[in-house]
């Protein structure tokens, strides 16, 4: 790893952050004596800064720079995890530190993945990209295990995760103000709302950014779903042994981009975003057999799966338009809401027919998302490297 690539993961473990939004719902709920429909506005309120911000945030970074905003995403996460620090009296004040955090995190991503190209060596973006997401995951688990270790180990509450990820957000703030970036300009006018409403007309771009709007969506609905799967088919309960599926969807997710970032030293993105879709799908495809320890094998397997998806279509997508970066990780990261739309989706499916008919929709996702990298594969075999 050079050293000039280690603020960037850094920034990478604080988008991770953003993910605690999960883990909150339920801790939340008991500390505020909330319903479950209130306690949902907790991941609504985070996931809703990617559909709101990601656009501008690619128009003021495509004017100011990658740094700039990549800065500025940090800071406006450190505000909000500052506000929480000092004490949670009110749910009001709760959801405030939610959207500061979720705002933070939607612009670091806006800003992150395209400037990673800046600071990798060439060949290398989708690697650092994947290993990145990987680094991301540890950020993202830790929602679930620093509240755990705090009460297990020190009888401290939940809260504490505030203050950690603020001193670990100053941390990032100072690396990255000292990082030497020679950003990758180009030569057009700067981009607008309209380039990137533009852009999106271009079928290449929108089936680029369906694919990351399906993935998000899917992958939310899968970590959601698994608990409820495994009750509804084998009696499993959700608040134990179901935590067993989750726990390892997302322990394979972690390790599996961590593998993609070493797989991708010899194998082409675009050859490896076949394989991966097609392991995902049949990670989902095994969650029909009617065995309890076959399904929950199975989320290894899908986990594995997604683990790169996301990191490859947008490395993919950005290799192949240097030039409009900015507005392709503006609308790339702008199809992150996925993640608000998909679930609910899953859930109307299950609800008229059986938990399990409800995994039909992250399946039929991830059976676009394998069409497009099939399409991308195919169009390299005609030209371009794959």
């Amino acid at each position: 790893m050079k050293l000039r690539t280690l603020p960037i993961f850094l920034a990478f473990l604080a988008m991770g952050f953003g993910d605690a939004v999960g883990p909150f719902v339920g801790l939340a709920r008991d500390e505020f004596q909330l319903s479950n429909a209130v306690a949902a506005m907790v991941p609504f309120t985070g996931f809703i800064m990617f559909g709101l911000l990601s656009v501008p945030m690619g128009v003021l970074q495509d004017r100011r720079g990658k740094k700039f905003v990549l800065m500025l995403g940090l800071l406006v996460a450190f505000a909000g995890l500052m506000n929480a620090s000092f004490g949670l009296t009110t749910f009001a004040r709760f959801l405030l530190t939610i959207l500061l955090l979720g705002a933070g995190a939607a612009t670091l991503q806006v800003a992150g993945n395209p400037i990673m190209r800046d600071v990798s060596d060439e060949g290398r973006f989708a690697r650092n990209l994947t290993l990145g997401q990987f680094v991301k995951a540890i950020g993202s688990l830790s929602g679930a295990v620093i509240p755990v270790v705090a009460a297990r180990a020190f009888g401290a509450s939940w809260g504490v995760i505030f203050p950690v990820y603020a001193a670990a957000i100053a941390l990032t703030i100072v690396a990255v103000a000292t990082l030497k970036v020679k950003e990758q300009k180009p030569d057009r006018p700067a981009a607008t709302l309209g380039s990137c409403l533009a852009l999106l007309a271009n079928p290449y771009v929108f089936s680029m950014v369906a694919a990351i709007f399906l993935y998000v969506g899917a992958e939310v609905s899968v970590s959601a779903g698994i608990p409820l799967l495994l009750k509804d088919r084998f009696g499993i309960d959700i608040n134990r042994e179901g935590l067993l599926g989750t726990g390892l969807f997302f322990t394979a997710l972690t390790i599996g981009r961590f593998s993609g970032s070493v797989i991708l030293t010899w194998m082409a993105p675009k050859r490896f975003l076949v394989v991966t879709c097609l392991l995902a799908l049949a990670g989902l495809a095994g969650l029909f057999l009617p065995s309890s320890t076959l399904a929950i094998a199975s989320f290894f397997v899908a986990g594995l799966g997604f683990a790169n998806i996301f990191p490859l279509v947008f490395s993919i997508a950005v290799e192949k338009m240097p030039s409009h970066t900015n507005e392709l990780s503006g609308l790339m990261v702008t199809a992150i809401v996925g993640g608000a739309f998909l679930p609910p989706l899953m859930g109307m499916v299950a609800d008229q027919t059986t938990v399990m008919a409800g995994f039909l929709v992250p399946i039929a996702a991830v059976g676009y998302i394998t069409w497009v990298a099939v399409a991308n594969l195919s169009a390299a075999a005609g030209g371009d490297h794959a």
